[in-house]
């Protein structure tokens, strides 16, 4: 007997669900190529025509941008470091904090650095006024939700670092009576240790998130007082 139900059709995408489609097809190939990446690329990598890239972007410059601020954008390891289980031993969670933030860096440094060559001017995005790099959500508890305002690139990176600093102090908390510093000045100090990555200095050895960890809690002597 033949089926004659007829079949309902997808929803069709909105515009800012397709925009977020391609910018994620997109962002591994720009980091991968640069600004030398074409539309037709980008295309094929999100299943789609070309002439439905230029639908939802005025251009492939803006495309670039949208990837740029995708990099960019806290909300993921904001997220991320939401999800952290409080009731975790403290260097536990903070290891997690460490991959969660490391994860977070090199995504936006794989795209920036790619762009940051010939075809593709990232400073034009400030200049123009567009969404601002790194721009933070607004907060309002653990779980931080949305997309980043307008602003200065600088206000943009400034908002992002506070917004990580207080998911950071919100992780710390719990053990505050046992240390000898205010989680606030524990979790700048974590942060300067992680955002600085001296890799050429040091010839590319990195600390393991673990042994970063036990370095800001219990320090580098083998036995406290013992250098003093």
């Amino acid at each position: 007997m033949t089926d004659t139900t007829p079949r309902r059709r997808a929803p069709a995408m909105s515009t800012e669900q397709r925009r977020a489609m391609i910018v994620a097809a997109a962002l591994p190939l720009v980091a991968e190529r640069g600004a030398a990446v074409t539309t037709s690329q980008i295309a094929r990598a999100a299943g789609i025509g070309e002439g439905t890239v230029f639908r939802v972007f005025a251009d492939k410059d803006e495309l670039l941008d949208a990837c740029v601020t995708e990099a960019t954008d806290p909300g993921h390891v904001l997220r991320e470091l939401a999800s952290i289980s409080l009731d975790d031993p403290l260097a536990d969670r903070l290891a997690q904090a460490v991959e969660a933030l490391r994860a977070h860096l090199e995504r936006m440094g794989a795209v920036i650095g790619a762009l940051h060559g010939p075809g593709h001017r990232l400073e034009r995005r400030g200049r123009q006024g567009e969404e601002s790099v790194g721009q933070a959500p607004q907060s309002g508890g653990r779980a931080q939700e949305g997309r980043p305002g307008g602003g200065g690139a600088s206000r943009g990176r400034e908002a992002s670092m506070r917004a990580i600093h207080e998911a950071m102090v919100e992780l710390i908390e719990p053990d505050r009576a046992a240390l000898r510093l205010e989680p606030e000045k524990i979790a700048s100090v974590f942060m300067g240790m992680l955002f600085v990555r001296p890799q050429a200095a040091s010839g590319g050895v990195e600390a393991s998130p673990e042994e970063l960890v036990d370095i800001l809690l219990h320090g580098t002597l083998k036995t406290p007082g013992s250098a003093a």
